[in-house]
């Protein structure tokens, strides 16, 4: 129920700023005073007054709601080419729809571009399924082919008395301020028959997205989501041809999609975050294209959507470039300090724990170092709190100074020691590697195993004392014990 609220929040805000911003009246660009101060526009801009922005700002955050809705399984079921393929595919139905009336009514262009564009659908499945081609390649046929014929009749349409006036041209680029009031309930229509459609479907469209064949194991008719989807998305394209034009309508189903894509891995959220940032390109293409003179919608949705995306891209939280740069740091300089520690672990170990400290020469040839990257580690665990120095001589350091390990410095090296330790004697005893063959694995697995993997471990390892090659391992007492630490 959480999900499918979320999802009718995201759809009533489109339906509301509907109702909110029609106004009468048509107009052919959306700014008029280009003249005027940066502060002026954007006042203006976002108070709605100028009819022309209400329809251009209302069309496009439906067109966006509605393309980040269907894009969203268009991106999982990785189909993107699909969406190109039906901007495309619906130029001659656009063509014949102008020539059954003479006159661009939006609903005869409508219906002879959702006839188009189904057509090519059910061709592109036709040569997937008849021949050996494969789906990509039967998509780019179908693009070209039906792309080409579209340009044969737009040519035809523009040798005609009234084909220089039907401003069909407007299709292949779009034109947002341009929209009319019929252009609008038809967007808004379509709209809300996506959204009521996946609120009520959403489970089967799940299914069907990330594993077609296990939907029809279970008695779900697959085939028939599909063609209702590629049903959808035919509607979606028709319908941001004014807006965006057949040329960039597929970036507008991708884009938003992609980008939700990079923040979530739950697809209710996905569904969310795509119709917002659909919204948020279509507000922006439309204030970018009212800040300068007739300056095109479209594109700058297209721009607006791409910024969008780059953000998300080089900043997301889980797939973002940066943060994952910074993840990757942040895990080296774990295991650096982790190894460290263990180093001096060992050294004590040798000694029995007879010895409370270690010197910095002892640790360079645990470690096999020179003096000079030996204190600079040495450094770094001093600034983590992990060790102290002897007490005299705190300013400089020599061969001879000696390190101690804090309460914290100790338990996080018996950690890692125990969790090496451990996996070491799981390969050998359950896996039946040889004794001589575990440790580079343990190496890697020792600074990943949370501590209920390495407590059901010693479960199933009857709590064993000594690893394979019989060193002690530390215990859980150990790690919450600083005794053993000055």
């Amino acid at each position: 129920m959480i999900k499918r609220s979320r999802l009718c929040a995201s759809l009533a805000l489109g339906i509301t700023s509907f109702l909110v911003l029609t106004g009468e009246i048509h107009a052919a660009k959306i700014s008029e005073i280009s003249d005027s101060h940066l502060i002026e526009q954007f006042v203006r801009f976002f108070s709605f007054k100028d009819p022309s922005v209400r329809y251009a700002v209302l069309g496009s955050l439906l067109l966006g709601t509605c393309c980040g809705l269907l894009g969203s399984f268009i991106v999982v079921r990785k189909l993107a080419l699909m969406g190109d393929t039906l901007s495309h595919a619906v130029l001659p139905g656009v063509a014949l729809g102008f020539l059954w009336t003479m006159t661009k009514d939006p609903w005869a262009i409508f219906i002879g571009a959702t006839i188009a564009g189904l057509l090519g659908t059910v061709v592109v499945h036709w040569i997937h399924t008849t021949t050996h081609i494969k789906e990509d390649s039967a998509m780019g046929l179908v693009l070209s082919g039906f792309y080409a014929i579209g340009i044969c009749l737009f040519t035809m349409i523009q040798r005609l008395p009234t084909g220089n006036k039907a401003g069909l041209d407007k299709f292949m680029f779009g034109q947002a301020a341009a929209l009319g009031s019929d252009d609008l309930w038809m967007i808004a229509i379509v709209t809300a028959a996506a959204g009521f459609l996946i609120l009520l479907l959403y489970k089967e469209f799940l299914v069907t997205s990330f594993d077609s064949q296990f939907a029809s194991a279970i008695g779900l008719p697959a085939n028939f989501i599909h063609y209702l989807l590629m049903l959808l998305l035919a509607f979606s394209v028709v319908i941001g041809l004014q807006a965006v034009g057949i040329v960039l309508i597929s970036a507008m189903l991708i884009t938003p999609a992609a980008t939700a894509f990079l923040l979530t891995d739950r697809m209710h959220r996905m569904l969310l975050y795509a119709s917002l940032f659909g919204m948020c390109s279509g507000l922006l293409g439309s204030f970018f294209s009212y800040l300068g003179n007739s300056l095109p919608t479209g594109p700058f949705m297209i721009i607006s959507a791409s910024m969008l995306f780059t953000l998300a891209l080089l900043f997301g939280n889980r797939y973002g470039i940066i943060p994952r740069k910074l993840r990757h740091l942040n895990r080296t300089h774990r295991i650096q300090i982790e190894n460290t520690l263990k180093a001096i672990y060992r050294i004590r170990e040798k000694s029995h724990f007879k010895e409370e400290a270690v010197s910095i020469q002892q640790f360079g040839e645990q470690r096999n170092l020179p003096i000079i990257e030996a204190e600079k580690e040495v450094k770094r665990l001093i600034k983590e709190r992990y060790v102290t120095l002897s007490k005299s001589n705190l300013d400089e350091f020599n061969q001879s100074q000696l390190i101690y390990l804090t309460p914290s410095g100790w338990k996080t090296a018996c950690r890692i020691v125990r969790n090496h330790r451990l996996w070491e004697l799981y390969l050998t005893e359950s896996a039946q590697y040889e004794p001589d063959h575990v440790h580079d694995d343990a190496e890697e697995i020792e600074h990943i195993l949370g501590e209920a993997t390495v407590r059901e471990l010693e479960r199933r390892l009857d709590f064993p004392t000594v690893d394979p090659h019989g060193k002690l391992i530390p215990s859980i007492i150990d790690l919450g014990d600083g005794h053993k630490a000055n």
